[in-house]
């Protein structure tokens, strides 16, 4: 491995370690979302009903259809019902998906592939799949809101794992003061978390697909 090569892959871990998002939009900030390129077709919409207001996401099967089947599946399962957002970065991301108010992992299904290349960025309002930053094809329930713009996250080529991005599969519609409202949640050290876990749960109640838009 050559020095500037080196040199390359160490900025990039860098970045991914501290995410320097590259516009931040205060919480609570009423700021527009940035649109979509035109070839993305809408999809299914999922309303996520939390105890700080209903969320309503929209999905994009034409570009991520593997990661878009896991999480209707997690959905239609009601896998989703009383879990909490268990990691809440305000000026990055808020993540659930998987873990109840006692902090306690439901059953997961089998991992998704990657399929980050699919043009998408991780821009505000964005859904993405989580997924263990060493592992490239590790997706399971989890899911994260980019609260700002992070296109560090995005896809950059398929070497090293880190490198090959979080799959954007679907955006924010309506209620993305909701998203605002749980970025700006007091967190703290829970249980096996550090220090970014809200301190009172902010749970989802339910998770239903609900009709697309006309």
């Amino acid at each position: 491995m050559n020095a500037s090569f080196r040199a390359a892959l160490l900025c990039l871990a860098a970045t991914l370690a501290t995410p320097a998002p590259a516009h931040v939009h205060p919480a609570g900030n009423a700021v527009a979302l940035p649109a979509l390129p035109p070839s993305v077709a809408a999809g299914p919409r999922v309303a996520l009903d939390t105890s700080q207001g209903r969320i309503l996401i929209e999905l994009y099967p034409d570009k991520a259809p593997a990661t878009v089947a896991n999480f209707l599946s997690y959905v239609r399962d009601g896998h989703y019902n009383g879990t909490i957002f268990h990691r809440v970065l305000a000026d990055f991301l808020v993540q659930g998906g998987d873990y109840t108010a006692d902090l306690q992992p439901k059953p997961e299904r089998a991992p998704v592939r990657n399929e980050a290349n699919n043009g998408l960025s991780n821009l505000r309002g964005t859904l993405s799949a989580a997924r263990k930053r060493s592992e490239r094809d590790s997706a399971r329930s989890q899911f994260f809101i980019n609260t700002v713009d992070n296109r560090q996250l995005d896809y950059r080529g398929e070497q090293p794992p880190a490198m090959t991005g979080y799959c954007v599969f679907g955006r924010v519609v309506e209620g993305m003061d909701v998203v605002d409202k749980i970025r700006a949640v007091a967190t703290g050290k829970r249980g096996p978390f550090g220090g970014d876990v809200p301190l009172t749960p902010v749970l989802v109640e339910r998770a239903s697909l609900v009709d697309a838009a006309k």
